[in-house]
C-alpha cells in the first residue's frame, strides 16, 4: 500500500513549499513526480473513506438484525430506506453468508429422529400384530377345545341315552311277554335281566308264576310303542315306556289290545343294564 501522505495545501494552507528541483532532472519530470505523489495521497484517502463506509454499513446491518430479532413477532411499521452501494455490498455478502450457514445447517438429526420414531412405530405395530395373532390363536384353540369337549360329551350322552332306551324297551318286552310252552325259560330270562329288590321278589314268586301260566295256557305278546329317558347318570336311568299287549288263553279267547305305560328304573351292573324297579303309571 502506498504511504499515506497529505498534500501540502491540506497540511498548511498559508505556506506552499515548492518541490526541490534536482539539478540533473528537467522541470517536467519533477512536476510529474509531484502529481504522482498527489494521486497516491488521494487514493489512500479514498481507500480510508471506503473502509469507513464499509464499517458503517456493517454497523447498520448489525443494528437491523438486532432490531429484527427484538421485534420478530410483530410486523415492521415502515419500510427501510434503500442501502447505499457500500451497504448493499456488505448486506449482499452477509446474505450470502447467512444463506451458506442455513444451507450448511445440519438437518440430519431431524431426519434421524423422524426415522427413529418411524422404526419404533413399526416395531410397536409388529409387536401388536404378533400379540393379537397369538391371542387370536389362543382364543381359537380354547374355543376349539370347548367345542370338542362339548361335542364329545354330547356324543357320550346320546350314546348313553340310546343305550338306556334300548335296555328299557327290551326289559318291558322280556317282563310282559310270556308263553306257557316255555314258561320256565321266560321266567328265568326275567330273573337274569333284573337286579336289586325287584329281582329278589320276582325270584321268590317264580314257581307260582310258572304254574299259573302253564295251567291257563296263557300267551302274551308285547310291542313297545315309544320310550323316553326321564333322567340318567353314567350308571343309572329312569325310562318311560309305552307298550301294547295281546293276550290269548286256553279257552281260545283273544282279548282286545291293551295299552300300558310303565316307569322302569335301570342300573348298570357288570357291564349289563338291568331292571331295578318297574311301576305301572296311569
Amino acid at each position: 500500500m502506498p504511504s499515506f501522505r497529505r498534500r501540502a495545501s491540506v497540511i498548511d494552507a498559508d505556506r506552499v513549499i515548492e518541490p526541490k528541483q534536482e539539478p540533473d532532472r528537467p522541470a517536467g519530470v519533477a512536476e510529474a513526480l509531484a502529481l504522482a505523489e498527489e494521486a497516491e495521497a488521494e487514493a489512500a484517502e479514498a481507500e480510508a473513506i471506503a473502509a469507513a463506509a464499509r464499517a458503517k454499513a456493517r454497523a447498520i446491518r448489525l443494528r437491523r438484525q438486532a432490531a429484527e430479532a427484538a421485534t420478530a413477532d410483530s410486523e415492521p411499521d415502515a419500510v427501510d430506506s434503500e442501502p447505499t452501494a457500500s451497504e448493499a455490498v456488505e448486506l449482499t455478502e452477509s446474505s450470502d453468508d447467512v444463506s451458506d450457514d442455513v444451507e450448511e445447517s445440519p438437518t440430519e438429526p431431524i431426519h434421524e429422529r423422524r426415522g427413529g420414531r418411524g422404526r419404533i412405530l413399526k416395531i410397536v405395530a409388529a409387536a401388536l400384530a404378533v400379540v393379537l395373532a397369538v391371542a387370536g390363536t389362543a382364543v381359537l384353540t380354547f374355543v376349539s377345545v370347548l367345542m370338542f369337549n362339548h361335542h364329545r360329551h354330547q356324543v357320550a350322552d346320546d350314546q348313553r341315552r340310546a343305550e338306556y332306551s334300548a335296555a328299557a324297551r327290551q326289559s318291558v318286552v322280556t317282563l310282559m311277554s310270556l308263553d306257557f310252552n316255555k314258561a320256565k325259560e321266560d321266567v328265568q330270562r326275567i330273573i337274569d335281566n333284573s337286579t336289586g329288590q325287584f329281582r329278589d321278589d320276582f325270584k321268590a314268586q317264580a314257581e307260582d308264576f310258572i304254574k299259573v301260566a302253564q295251567d291257563s295256557k296263557v300267551v302274551t305278546e308285547v310291542s313297545v310303542n315309544a320310550t323316553a329317558i326321564e333322567s340318567m347318570t353314567n350308571d343309572s336311568a329312569v325310562a318311560l315306556v309305552s307298550a301294547t299287549s295281546h293276550v290269548t288263553n286256553s279257552a281260545g279267547a283273544k282279548q282286545e289290545p291293551r295299552s300300558w305305560r310303565l316307569s322302569v328304573n335301570l342300573k348298570r351292573e357288570g357291564g349289563q343294564i338291568k331292571m331295578e324297579k318297574v311301576e305301572f303309571v296311569p
